[in-house]
């Protein structure tokens, strides 16, 4: 229990360290694009995004743009990071503990529900109906980017939540995609994804060690998603929930094998491989640690900015952000997820099915919420599968001014509540 609790507790800390440098990272390609879509240069941006790709492999045969390659691909590995999250956080960390997640479990199906009435309440009968989900999400990165620059004067308890709260939001925001986002079912090639998720688990059952069959049905199963008409990312999901999150080698079996390898090799026995030395020291950690590790800097310095740089290029113009839509989405973002987030954690905490941690106020669950109204990554990705046209374009102008104003209320809030640590 006590080499758990550390596991979560380190994986968390890596978790935020690398989010908040991405978040930095993130903010620089977003202002590029945006930079680059509002200048004389405009057209080379769109026409980048354009840009036809073709993969031919014997019968097979893709055929997508640049940027919807980077959306339904090179995220794959986003939401494969996001799936590993979900299980270290069901198997060690905060969800492990029914009373532990149940505040910013609450918190999140509050910051889901919130923003999602108002967008109903404010948009207009038409096309824009589709994107009730985009002002859902909460993008992980920029809210502990955010947390983290008011350093050691934040709770550990106030980072714990909006992590839990982020990575449940998450959670949701999947299954909508994949319950609502969702036009077309072929069978065949769904069924052969999950064909593939069998093997895979059949594997882990059967003791396979090595990476490379699961990079090959990963690639299977993906494919399976692609030409299913579920979206692929769902495929990602779906491979970081089912990796492993023990170690072969528990503490006690991993110093009983280290101490055997040193006596054979000091003479009092026959010489062994020294791979078994690296085998031993690899497998002392769970896979699902292992590849968190390794994905994370590629996730957070590359595939997120390279993804917000390919859809956050928004030309602004008035009657965009002023729309119905961009309103809509902006006051989902700024009033919805805080409100949301808040009243359902109190109604939990009221009947007692919840605890409010120690030193941590109602004013400080707020601005947490504020700072989960920063929807971006995620908000965007939600609206290029439910819009098109300039009502995606008004959503994003939404998305980036309400996700901007949740940030700075947010920020300003809690600068204001939380008191910088004594030094002694």
């Amino acid at each position: 229990m006590a080499k758990i609790t550390y596991n979560a507790v380190r994986g968390l800390r890596r978790f935020m360290e690398t989010q908040a440098a991405g978040g930095l990272v993130l903010l620089l390609a977003a202002l590029v694009a945006l930079g680059w879509a509002n200048s004389a240069w405009y057209q080379t941006y769109t026409d980048l995004w354009e840009t036809p790709v073709w993969f031919i492999f014997g019968g097979l045969e893709l055929k997508k743009n640049l940027g919807l390659l980077i959306n339904d691909g090179l995220m794959v590995i986003f939401f494969f990071v996001v799936g590993m999250e979900i299980k270290r956080e069901v198997v060690l960390g905060e969800l492990r503990s029914l009373k532990a997640a149940l505040l910013p479990a609450a918190g999140a199906l509050g910051g889901m529900m919130g923003p999602a009435l108002i967008f109903l309440a404010l948009i207009e009968p038409g096309e824009a109906v589709r994107g009730w989900g985009i002002p859902m999400a909460t993008d992980i990165a920029f809210a502990i980017g955010f947390l983290s620059l008011l350093g050691s004067r934040v709770p550990h308890s106030l980072k714990v939540f909006l992590v839990t709260l982020a990575i449940v939001d998450d959670l949701g925001a999947i299954l909508v995609i994949a319950v609502f986002y969702t036009e077309t079912i072929h069978v065949l090639p769904l069924a052969l994804g999950f064909v593939g998720l069998a093997c895979m688990f059949g594997m882990q059952k059967a003791g396979v060690r090595k990476v490379w069959p699961y990079v090959v049905f990963g690639i299977l199963i993906w494919l399976g998603f692609l030409k299913s008409g579920v979206h692929a990312t769902i495929a990602g999901v779906l491979i970081g929930i089912m990796t492993p999150a023990m170690a072969l080698y528990k503490t006690e079996h991993f110093w009983e094998r280290l101490q055997k390898f040193v006596k054979k090799n000091r003479g009092e026995g026959p010489a062994i491989d020294p791979n078994e030395l690296i085998h031993l020291g690899r497998e002392y950690y769970s896979p699902l640690d292992r590849l968190e590790k390794a994905l994370h800097p590629w996730m957070a310095f590359a595939v997120i900015p390279l993804f917000a740089l390919a859809n956050a290029g928004v030309p602004f113009k008035t009657e965009s952000l002023l729309s119905n839509t961009s309103l809509a989405v902006a006051l989902g973002l700024v009033l919805g997820k805080p409100l949301g987030i808040t009243l359902v954690a109190w109604i939990a905490v009221r009947l007692k099915l919840a605890q409010l941690p120690r030193g941590i106020s109602w004013t400080m669950i707020f601005g947490a919420g504020l700072l989960g109204g920063i929807g971006f990554t995620m908000s965007l990705f939600i609206g290029g599968l439910a819009l098109q046209g300039q009502t995606l374009v008004a959503a994003k102008s939404g998305i980036l001014f309400g996700s901007a104003c949740a940030a700075l209320l947010g920020l300003g809030l809690l600068t204001l509540i939380l008191k910088p640590q004594i030094q002694r």
